[in-house]
Parts: structure tokens; C-alpha cells; sequence
């Protein structure tokens, strides 16, 4: 459960209505502290047609869009994020014509740093085809700050 549910949805639709996620197609669910980040397979998704892999750039977003996900689920208040570092470790190649889900989890925090572990699969949950790693820094708002977002992200939503 998100440590702010209000505070954990606004920052969820927000990440999943960038535009390369809207291009992407990204949706997700929040119904959890651990956020699952999915596309459906499209073919011009893939990098190359004749060997039918999907793009890394693709895999990669999903994996960074769970990571802030699963961060934000444990926010008291807004915080600015980035990724310092991330890796995707791919297991096999995931199957053609299915769609690719991503679940993350903030395994550890100091200070401002947060570590986080995703993995990501297709059918099946417990058979990842490859496993993340990220690096965020997150960092407090000052209430001005606070503010001056909430009323950005409200005026995004009503969009």
C-alpha cells in the first residue's frame, strides 16, 4: 500500500502520461506499493523485423518508469527524482506478440538514495525474462515548491 495513496496516484498518472510514454502506449497498475509498468507488443516496437527482438529502449523505459513508480509509492510529500544508474540483465528474449509487464520494489534508502530492483516478464510473474537495477536520488520540495507542482500536476490532469 502507497505510503500516500492521493500524493503515490497523481505522481503514477503523471510518469504514465509523459509523452514517450503516451507514444509508448504504457499503462499500469497502482493497486500496490509495487507498481506494475506494461506495453502491449506492437511490431514497430521491434528493432529489427527479422530478428522480431523488441527495442532495448522500450524494455529500458519500462524498467525506469517501475523504478519511479515504486519510489513514489513511498513518499510523504512530493519529491523531485532521478535515476543515477541503471542495468537490465536479460535472461532469454521475450516471446513475440505478448505484452511485457515490469514490477519494481525500493529494496533500501539512505539518505537520498534508493535502490531498486525490477523484474520483467510476460505470463508469468516468477519466470522474469530480464531483471533491472536503478539508482534514484530523490530530494524534498520546499513548500513553494510543493505547491507551484501540485498545481502543475493538477492543471495536467484536467487536460
Amino acid at each position: 500500500m502507497p505510503a500516500q495513496p492521493g500524493l503515490f496516484k497523481t505522481l503514477f498518472n503523471h510518469y504514465l502520461n509523459l509523452p514517450h510514454c503516451r507514444w509508448l502506449r504504457i499503462y499500469g497498475d497502482s493497486s500496490s506499493g509495487e507498481p506494475v509498468i506494461s506495453v502491449d507488443w506492437r511490431d514497430e516496437l521491434l528493432e529489427n523485423t527479422d530478428s522480431g527482438n523488441i527495442h532495448g529502449g522500450v524494455i529500458t523505459t519500462l524498467v525506469d518508469m517501475a523504478s519511479a513508480c515504486s519510489l513514489a509509492a513511498l513518499f510523504q510529500q512530493f519529491e523531485t527524482t532521478a535515476t543515477l544508474d541503471m542495468r537490465i540483465d536479460y535472461l532469454k528474449q521475450p516471446t513475440a506478440k505478448q505484452p511485457i509487464h515490469v514490477r519494481a520494489h525500493c529494496y533500501r534508502q539512505e539518505g537520498q538514495i534508493a535502490f531498486i530492483r525490477s523484474h520483467c516478464f510476460q505470463e508469468d510473474e516468477n519466470q522474469p525474462f530480464a531483471l533491472g537495477m536503478a539508482t534514484f536520488i530523490h530530494t524534498p520540495l520546499d513548500e513553494t515548491e510543493q505547491r507551484a507542482l501540485q498545481a502543475y500536476l493538477q492543471q495536467e490532469q484536467a487536460k
